[in-house]
């Protein structure tokens, strides 16, 4: 069996709702102002495989050991998913993944529609 291992990148997503919503901006924040990190737009809706409001922050495999033990110590109780970028969008939400917080569920369904296309 061939497994693809090459991870080119990671993302994160940071959920949020209309009470933790400045919480998620103290973290955007810290996060711009500590690492060279891409910061995505705010979703104020679902969007994609996403249960809640979120925005992405990705950033390159070398950065790993530093990002997510700072999100691990300064999410402020948001939940959070890191997830690798292999090119298989469906293993790297789910079975490649790791949770900060409470694990949402994912719309996978999503995810395996985008993989026929």
């Amino acid at each position: 069996m061939n497994k693809k291992t090459d991870i080119t990148g990671f993302h994160a997503h940071i959920y949020f709702d209309t009470v933790s919503r400045e919480a998620a901006a103290r973290i955007r924040e810290g996060l711009g102002a500590k690492f060279d990190v891409r910061l995505g737009r705010w979703h104020e809706q679902r969007v994609g495989p996403h249960p809640k409001s979120m925005y992405q922050v990705a950033f390159l495999p070398h950065q790993f050991g530093e990002v997510v033990p700072w999100l691990m110590v300064n999410r402020e109780g948001l939940d959070i998913l890191v997830h690798p970028e292999t090119g298989d969008d469906v293993k790297d939400h789910t079975d490649n993944s790791l949770w900060l917080g409470e694990k949402l569920p994912l719309n996978i369904e999503f995810l395996q529609r985008l993989k026929t296309i």
